[in-house]
């Protein structure tokens, strides 16, 4: 899968540790920053990085910042995204099975690492059902365009 990961400063030390186990696991990464612990703001990294997912270039983003509350607000502005704040393997699988959703957002202050890893295990495996959650996501879209 392609995947595009972004953090700020807060998500810095956990995107560190996550992106070797996401190529590990044979996906294709893309790190987008930032680069360092230094202060920075989180808009600068989860705008382009949902926005390469709405293009089509990546599959998925995973977002990491101190809550996991601004990446998401900032992601959920870009046409075409589904973000979801995930804080658990629940939220995960239901962000992708019931909603469709193609960034997931991860709050670095209060997750450890082994479960990021889990969250982002899941988020990556599991699969949209279809059937009735198609007319649900559907009408988000709607709703998006102005509907």
């Amino acid at each position: 899968m392609k995947v595009v990961v972004a953090c700020d400063h807060r998500g810095y030390e956990a995107k560190r540790r996550l992106l070797p186990l996401l190529s590990k696991f044979g996906h294709e990464v893309t790190d987008i920053g930032c680069e360092s612990t230094a202060s920075c703001d989180y808009p600068d990294y989860a705008a382009p990085a949902s926005r390469s997912v709405a293009s089509g270039e990546y599959e998925v983003a995973i977002l990491l910042d101190g809550s996991g509350i601004g990446m998401s607000i900032v992601a959920n502005k870009i046409k075409g995204i589904r973000a979801a704040l995930a804080h658990d393997e629940v939220t995960a699988r239901q962000a992708r099975e019931k909603n469709h959703c193609n960034v997931l957002c991860l709050g670095t202050d209060l997750l450890g690492e082994e479960q990021i890893r889990k969250i982002v295990e899941i988020f990556l495996t599991t699969p949209f059902q279809s059937g009735r959650h198609d007319q649900r996501v559907a009408k988000i879209a709607e709703i998006e365009n102005g509907g």
